[in-house]
């Protein structure tokens, strides 16, 4: 993987559970790591929902490898979410390849 083809930075998120001096437990994203990307694909696709029509925007981050990313992750690009939906690594724990669709 050439560093020069990682141009864009990205946050990954979790969704933790946080003790506040309460007691009370309250669900937050946090970040967990920022990171150099390249972005692979990006496309946005119309499909029919019971609501009527909606589109939907996939797109394929190639990042370093990075241990414990989980499709429970969340990533942070250009001020919107993007929720993982498949993580395929690239080799021998060299790169990851981060399947991504826009959340509403």
């Amino acid at each position: 993987m050439r560093a020069g083809k990682l141009d864009r930075s990205i946050s990954i998120e979790r969704l933790m559970e946080i003790v506040k001096p309460s007691g009370s437990v309250v669900t937050a994203w946090t970040n967990i790591a920022t990171i150099r990307a390249e972005v692979i694909q990006q496309s946005a696709t119309e499909f029919l929902t019971g609501f009527g029509e909606a589109e939907n925007g996939t797109i394929v981050f190639r990042v370093r490898y990075l241990p414990g990313i989980t499709t429970a992750d969340r990533v942070l690009y250009n001020g919107a979410a993007h929720d993982l939906k498949e993580i395929k690594e690239i080799g021998r724990r060299r790169a990851l390849e981060l399947r991504a669709v826009a959340t509403s």
